[in-house]
């Protein structure tokens, strides 16, 4: 099934019915989220109008860490996710995404960047 954004759906305050008026375009066409998972590194490129493309994260087994201490960026292994404030049932599954608090070798680390648009892991350790 397609993802579609802007189809004006329901009722106009009068009680009278939108009616679609053209059919579906492809620039209105949306994407399914990634969830980002833990395990082996796996990158896919999607194509966007233009030039552009964005690196959607399918699954990474570390993440860069930046540490506040030391003001070094270091490199560590992920072991679960801990906390996230976007779905409660994410933790369960180990999905990863922005704001999500995940546990490494280091310690607890903040997931700063949006994994399913940048294509890397980058965190601040809490």
């Amino acid at each position: 099934m397609v993802v579609i954004h802007k189809i004006l759906k329901g009722k106009k305050p009068s009680g009278g019915s939108f009616k679609q008026a053209r059919s579906k375009r492809k620039f209105e066409r949306g994407n399914l989220p990634s969830l980002t998972s833990i395990g082996s590194k796996v990158v896919k490129v999607l194509k966007m109008k233009s030039a552009g493309k964005k690196l959607r994260l399918e699954r990474s087994e570390c993440v860069n860490v930046f540490d506040k201490k030391s003001k070094k960026f270091i490199k560590v292994n992920l072991v679960r996710v801990v906390d996230n404030t976007a779905n409660r049932n994410f933790v369960r599954a180990n999905i990863i995404t922005k704001g999500c608090v995940v546990e490494t070798d280091k310690g607890n680390v903040k997931i700063t960047n949006r994994p399913g648009q940048d294509g890397v892991l980058n965190g601040v350790l809490v």
